[in-house]
């Protein structure tokens, strides 16, 4: 199976600060819709993984995430691109859980819920060291994008050995496409 994992915020759509509290301040990122449309269209399956502190902190519930959700899959579903699975910890940092990134207890929920034995083939898009930390802990290939706090993240950080760094989400798929046609002669 060819899996790729994807942080929300500031991959997919912009973030912020003071946190995405509700469907309409969740803005997508030009060309992350078509970004996951193109994964899909070369048959990643594609899973969303992300640290969503803002319901541990009371500042928004379940019915606030699911319609920022059904608003992302909508946009995602639009441009030909289908999202396989939604994993979210919903922990404050002091709850000190295991699921919470850089922990990589999600992505050890990813690879037990699609059945993976392998993980040292599965990319983690993310734009925080917490996302590459995670994938990595996991065995798996980190990739760092320079939206969200991915530009602020290159100078501020110690990048694992391995990980890949792109512009963008759009990039990141190109990049994939480009792969794809070079080791399968499409």
């Amino acid at each position: 199976m060819k899996l790729i994992i994807l942080d929300r915020d500031g991959v997919i759509n912009h973030d912020s600060r003071k946190y995405i509290k509700s469907a309409d301040e969740w803005l997508i990122i030009p060309g992350s819709a078509k970004a996951i449309a193109n994964l899909t269209q070369i048959g990643y399956t594609v899973v969303v993984c992300s640290n969503q502190s803002g319901i541990g902190h009371g500042l928004y519930g379940m019915k606030e995430l699911n319609e920022m959700h059904e608003k992302m899959h909508k946009l995602v579903n639009n441009a030909g691109g289908v999202i396989a699975a939604i994993f979210i910890c919903p922990h404050i940092p002091e709850d000190n859980c295991e699921c919470r990134k850089p922990k990589p207890g999600m992505i050890y929920e990813i690879r037990d819920r699609f059945n993976l034995d392998d993980m040292s083939n599965i990319m983690f898009v993310g734009d925080s060291e917490r996302d590459l930390l995670a994938i990595k802990a996991a065995g798996g290939i980190p990739v760092l994008v320079k939206t969200g706090n991915g530009k602020k993240s290159l100078n501020k950080i110690t990048i694992p050995p391995g990980t890949l760094v792109f512009d963008n989400l759009l990039s990141v798929s190109e990049y994939l496409i480009t792969k794809e046609e070079e080791e399968y002669g499409k």
